[in-house]
């Protein structure tokens, strides 16, 4: 995390916050969307802290407001000295941040290889609560959207795997809870929190897996078989008293097939986190393999030990979709497209052609629905096999909802 002071002047009394307030330790003195009262308030929340800082990746925002007023004042030939003296008013700074919502998605997975990789229990658990907010609210803001953004991730780089793959099974969780099981919203939150630390022990070593040629040595190997019962030790260390969210660590990868109801609070989190992890790590590049389409990892996940459905796995599927935003397919018209939003039914999403029937590239994607009967999908397609490169800042305003898609 990146810091940088605010001025008490430039935060608005009685509304709220557009960005978590953090001391100079980053540690969170008033999080996102935080009213603060009164000036006299502002100042307590300041002292304690000494002082107020936000992460560098909020004041992008503010700095390009800035940027674009310099620009309009050198094109309109003012005196230096008034360009020099010019201070970016509050109010057009925090319209600024209403307008532009997007979210940075490198810069949150290197805000998530931090912190899997931070062993300070002064700071761990505000910095975990910052970015499982960040996602929390960008997946119920755009599902589509995020899901498209760390499948993309997931399945193009193999830089900060651990981190990428962390955050995508966090989100796929939460939106099996929400939308398939209807878990309440502090047992979603556990949940949450549950797949993004599942690994914390063994953030350097996955990473250095994924890039890898060799199978993994007899330590790495021994790493990797305790993992579950290191990382919910390293949890208490940090200072997580949740003994749900320990236990669901503790039990992420015990084989444990049968209904979600037969199971305790933590083994059923335990359990839908084993799934999607299991979808996420067959979808990842690595160095010695090839990453699988989203359509096989997904079915790899759907069966139990038994090869019978698996309650939790059939819950990720309803809620992501057989084809998942971010996924490519051809359709039945030999074009290629990418997934960008979840369908009706899981097999019916919208895409957006971006290879036509001939093999070329189309420039601007075209739309299509593939519940109609011409464009429907024959079959899934690898991200290796399509030579299309992907911009997110282009594909992700198509990810956003309309009122005729189906409500988060």
């Amino acid at each position: 995390m990146n810091l940088v002071p605010v001025s008490l002047d430039s935060i608005r009394i009685g509304q709220p916050l557009p960005f978590p307030l953090v001391d100079q330790d980053g540690v969170l003195l008033a999080k996102k969307s935080y009213v603060v009262e009164s000036r006299a308030h502002l100042e307590d929340i300041a002292g304690r802290g000494r002082g107020i800082f936000i992460d560098v990746a909020d004041s992008e925002v503010l700095h390009r407001a800035y940027v674009d007023q310099l620009q309009t004042l050198v094109r309109s030939e003012k005196p230096l000295g008034e360009i020099a003296g010019i201070k970016m008013s509050a109010d057009a700074a925090r319209k600024r941040v209403a307008e532009d919502s997007r979210i940075d998605w490198l810069d949150l997975q290197v805000q998530t290889n931090y912190l899997l990789r931070d062993t300070n229990p002064e700071s761990f658990q505000s910095r975990l609560e910052r970015i499982d907010q960040v996602l929390s609210e960008q997946t119920r803001r755009n599902p589509d959207g995020t899901l498209f953004a760390l499948i993309h991730l997931s399945a193009t780089e193999t830089q900060r795997y651990s981190a990428t793959h962390a955050m995508l099974v966090s989100v796929m969780c939460a939106m099996a809870s929400h939308e398939v099981l209807n878990w309440p919203d502090i047992v979603e939150t556990t949940l949450r929190k549950t797949a993004l630390t599942m690994n914390l022990c063994m953030t350097d070593l996955q990473d250095r897996l994924a890039l890898q040629v060799e199978p993994p040595t007899a330590a790495q190997k021994a790493i990797i078989d305790h993992h579950a019962q290191a990382s919910s030790e390293l949890l208490r260390a940090l200072g997580v008293g949740d003994p749900v969210w320990i236990q669901a660590v503790r039990d992420h990868h015990r084989l444990a097939p049968g209904p979600l109801r037969e199971k305790n609070p933590a083994q059923r989190l335990a359990r839908l986190v084993q799934r999607a992890d299991m979808f996420a790590a067959r979808l990842a590049p690595r160095a010695s393999r090839a990453p699988i389409s989203p359509a096989a990892a997904m079915q790899a996940c759907y069966f139990d030990e038994n090869h019978q459905v698996d309650e939790a796995g059939a819950a990720l599927i309803k809620a992501v979709g057989i084809y998942q935003p971010g996924s490519f397919v051809r359709l039945a018209t030999d074009e290629i497209a990418v997934v960008i939003k979840r369908g009706m039914n899981t097999s019916t999403p919208k895409v957006a052609v971006v290879v036509n029937r001939t093999g070329m590239p189309t420039g601007e994607p075209i739309i299509r629905d593939s519940a109609a009967r011409e464009h429907r999908i024959l079959a899934s397609v690898p991200h290796r096999e399509v030579k299309v490169k992907i911009n997110l800042d282009r594909m992700l305003p198509l990810t956003v909802a309309s009122a005729s898609d189906r409500p988060w």
